[in-house]
């Protein structure tokens, strides 16, 4: 995350690499959906706990996005510059949080399923943490204040690994499906609501269109391999 940060503060990237490491954080998330939350779900058979995570992440995530779209209006309407993008901010937070409790979860699994899951969980946070910078691109920030929300997104993480270890663990089968089912949703929120979107505001082409399948295919390589 930080490294991820760093980089894109340090350098002057152009509107085509913003866009392709969105496209590719967008293929990052919606591989982790597809390879480590999907399976799980759908081998428990349990249509009542999946229908409930999954309606109540749809529900918190749109409360999210209602209540950070009405920050930015207020803050276009009191013209408040810099304004942060709290929609994509807030939709970070929990996606780290839910990978923090996934890298738990491995670890909890086993060692290597653990070391494996990070390999993968590090490529997709340092393009979040890439994406977070780029994000705020022409915001005027300073690199103190771009880092603190680096640092605050990273702490998250880790609340959620250690969560992951210690909580799930012993959480019932019905709880977990849950947690996860809720965690389905809010990951497939962030893609299409805030990475996605995010990306396609600069001109596309065929390349970085490209790079959403790439980050697709690498988490899904390296979760087979897991």
């Amino acid at each position: 995350m930080l490294l991820g940060g760093v980089t894109g503060l340090f350098t002057t990237p152009s509107g085509a690499f913003k866009s392709s490491v969105l496209h590719f954080a967008g293929g990052v998330v919606f591989s982790v959906v597809a390879v480590e939350l999907l399976p799980d779900i759908i081998k428990n058979h349990r249509p009542i706990e999946v229908g409930i995570g999954f309606s109540s992440g749809i529900i918190i995530m749109l409360l999210v996005k209602f209540l950070a779209e009405k920050v930015e209006e207020k803050s276009e309407a009191n013209k408040i510059k810099n304004a942060l993008p709290m929609g994509l901010l807030i939709a970070l937070g929990i996606d780290l949080v839910i990978d923090g409790l996934l890298l738990g979860v491995g670890f909890a699994a086993g060692n290597t399923e653990g070391i494996l899951l990070s390999v993968a969980l590090a490529l997709e946070t340092f393009s979040l943490g890439l994406a977070v910078v780029l994000a705020c691109v022409g915001l005027n920030l300073s690199k103190q204040k771009n880092m603190l929300i680096l640092l605050v997104l990273g702490i998250l993480f880790f609340i959620g690994a250690i969560l992951g270890i210690t909580l799930l663990k012993g959480l019932s089968q019905e709880w977990l499906e849950l947690v996860l089912s809720f965690g389905l949703a809010a990951l497939l929120f962030l893609v299409t609501e805030e990475l996605l979107i995010e990306a396609h505001e600069e001109k596309q082409t065929l390349l970085q269109t490209s790079m959403f399948f790439v980050g697709f295919l690498i988490f899904l390589l390296i979760g087979m391999v897991a």
